[in-house]
């Protein structure tokens, strides 16, 4: 059972890296390219895999990183490479829930705004920016944990029982 779940979790964060590289992709193509098609081909398909994609990716690698934190001797929280990801991946999971999915559907209604012909940069605004800016920032978050899980910095975090003081006690 424990394998399995390993591999579930190993599929969805891969999945949810390989979605960013993805949308990231398609917001450098809107943004560096001059025909209004392509940009609204690469916005629209942005929306696409945000909506079908995001929710469920980054919840199976939250939760099954949680299950496996708590089914194995890694703990959540006893080492400080374990807290830090599941921090990161609850911060990444929220941000993606809410902020990144935003972007992508801003992005969308841009493109929607103008069906035909070419579309000013003025027009977009910010969009051009954040639809780069935030998966940008995501892949870089996605790629620190899998360092993180490779590398295992930092080693076990010391807790109230685990404290041994420094100087031995005096004796009688």
């Amino acid at each position: 059972m424990r394998k399995a779940l390993v591999v579930l979790h190993i599929v969805a964060s891969v999945s949810w890296l390989a979605l960013m590289l993805c949308l990231l992709t398609l917001a450098v193509t809107a943004l560096t390219t001059g025909d209004a098609d392509r940009m609204r081909t690469a916005y629209r398909a942005m929306g696409l895999l945000g909506d079908a994609l995001v929710l469920p990716l980054s919840l199976l690698t939250f939760l099954s990183g949680v299950v496996l934190g708590l089914g194995t001797s890694w703990g959540l929280f006893r080492y400080y490479w374990v807290s830090t990801k599941f921090w990161l991946t609850l911060a990444a999971m929220t941000a993606s829930v809410f902020a990144l999915t935003a972007r992508l559907h801003d992005a969308v209604r841009a493109a929607d705004a103008h069906p035909t012909g070419p579309i000013r940069a003025s027009e977009l605004g910010v969009v051009r920016y954040t639809t780069v800016i935030v998966p940008a920032v995501a892949l870089s978050l996605y790629l620190f944990a899998v360092v993180l899980s490779v590398y295992k910095p930092w080693g076990r975090r010391r807790t109230a029982g685990s404290t041994r003081p420094r100087i031995p006690p005096a004796g009688p």
